[in-house]
């Protein structure tokens, strides 16, 4: 039975509350990454192959080489500036490795325009990364045309660069079918929206759509706003303001959130099940539109660069660019705008493109004769995975009172087991209050979790 090491920055079973989930940033800073790395497990979900995940940031070579046959990477857009450090790491984990690594999905980032910022670093990290993969692999898998011209202007050439896509649009396999829910939509009608609040134009836009459809929901996905949703506060500092979009929903005031219409989804499959009860996703998140198309639910993306853009032509995705839009772009003209025959009609052969490129890398999957995904999505469904992260303007005032009294029982508790703690340090026999002090903080923790 082939052992495989999936890198993914969360197993799709692990059960994590929002808290942890922050703490230990297990979304990879956006819960998109969540999706691709799904879906991967999903596929490779056979009764043949033993499956295990690892963010590999801290793996050690040795031990790999000699438990796993096999190392799977899916990635997103990692040649980028802010990545060459994690990619670099990856890189020195992959020349160690004696076994095949397969990498799925990678792409580059450059501007709508095609400007590529930090070219000159990135492309060695790049170019290394690409000769430890390829020394261990027939070929590497990228998502679109873009990435492929990139890599070829560095020098590899298409023998070796596959485009495949992103892993999230196979999660089914051959299985996708996006069709209208409702003819047109209306003010009225039940809409997501994500956002990327880096990204200026969505702003207003944000601004807009919180004013003029009540039954609208921004998807949150990115780990400062759940901060934000969690503590009350977007990070600070020179980065992240000059990142943030003027109107963006990252400060308490703002509509979107006075009016307790922001989710944080924890876990895709939350997730699916929630977008399904929409008429229409639009926004710049990617991965947020295609959760939503795998919800079956009508999605169109709002590329603001080249990396969501050439997902979105390769898929044929419904697609604008940002900056094609006016401030006041609404949801109602949006989809009436939309067609997706064409990204049903050209799944089948995008399916077909990436099976052959996991036979190539001898890679069984689900929709292999005589397997099936049966086994992953039993275990899936009767996991429990917890509610997604809302606003406390959600909360009614009886709830914030009693979210109060168990704060303030808290503090209680955690004062005398300090009192305690302290005594025990000045008498010869402090097990006692040791004892009774843990006790106290272990009670006030439970009564926290039980109000989260």
């Amino acid at each position: 039975m082939p052992q495989i090491l999936i890198r993914s920055h969360k197993n799709p079973f692990n059960v994590a509350d929002a808290d942890t989930t922050y703490r230990h940033n297990l979304i990879g800073n956006n819960t998109g990454n969540l999706v691709f790395s799904q879906a991967v497990y999903r596929l490779l979900s056979t009764a043949d192959n033993d499956l295990e995940t690892s963010g590999l940031a801290k793996s050690n070579p040795r031990v790999i080489n000699s438990r796993f046959d096999h190392v799977v990477i899916p990635l997103a857009n990692a040649f980028r500036p802010t990545y060459i450090e994690t990619l670099d790491a990856l890189s020195t984990l992959i020349e160690q490795l004696t076994i095949p690594v397969t990498v799925l999905g990678v792409g580059e980032q450059a501007s709508l325009d095609g400007v590529h910022k930090g070219a000159d670093s990135v492309k060695p990290a790049t170019t290394r990364f690409l000769r430890a993969v390829l020394d261990r692999s027939p070929s590497i898998g990228v998502r679109g045309e873009r990435t492929r011209d990139y890599l070829n202007s560095l020098g590899f050439g298409d023998e070796h660069v596959k485009v495949i896509g992103c892993p999230s649009m196979f999660m089914y396999g051959p299985d996708l079918h996006v069709d209208k829910r409702v003819e047109s939509l209306t003010f009225d009608s039940p809409i997501a929206m994500n956002v990327s609040p880096y990204v200026p134009e969505m702003g207003p836009i944000s601004l807009y759509a919180a004013e003029h459809f009540p039954r609208l929901v921004y998807m949150a996905q990115n780990i400062q706003t759940l901060e934000l949703m969690l503590y009350g506060s977007y990070p600070k500092g020179k980065r992240m303001t000059a990142m943030a979009a003027a109107g963006a929903p990252i400060t308490l005031d703002h509509p979107l959130i006075r009016s307790d219409r922001v989710r944080f989804f924890l876990d895709p499959t939350t997730w699916f099940e929630h977008l399904a009860q929409y008429d229409f996703s639009f926004g710049t998140r990617i991965h947020g539109n295609i959760a939503a198309l795998l919800a079956g639910t009508p999605a169109l993306l709002l590329a603001h660069d080249s990396r969501t853009l050439e997902l979105a032509e390769y898929h044929e995705i419904p697609h604008r660019t940002i900056t094609s839009i006016e401030d006041d772009a609404d949801a109602i003209t949006l989809y009436a705008e939309c067609d997706w025959n064409r990204l049903n009609k050209a799944h089948p052969d995008r399916w077909d493109s990436f099976a052959g490129f996991l036979q190539d890398h001898h890679l069984t999957h689900v929709y292999n004769e005589g397997q099936n995904a049966a086994a992953f999505d039993d275990r899936l469904a009767a996991t429990e995975f917890p509610p997604p992260v809302r606003t406390l303007m959600g909360f009614s005032p009886e709830e914030l009172y009693e979210m109060r009294r168990t704060v303030t029982d808290l503090g209680r508790e955690l004062h005398i087991a300090y009192n305690d703690l302290n005594a025990a340090s000045r008498q010869r026999r402090p097990r006692k209050l040791h004892h009774r002090a843990w006790n106290r903080i272990d009670r006030a923790v439970r009564s926290l979790s039980m109000m989260a």
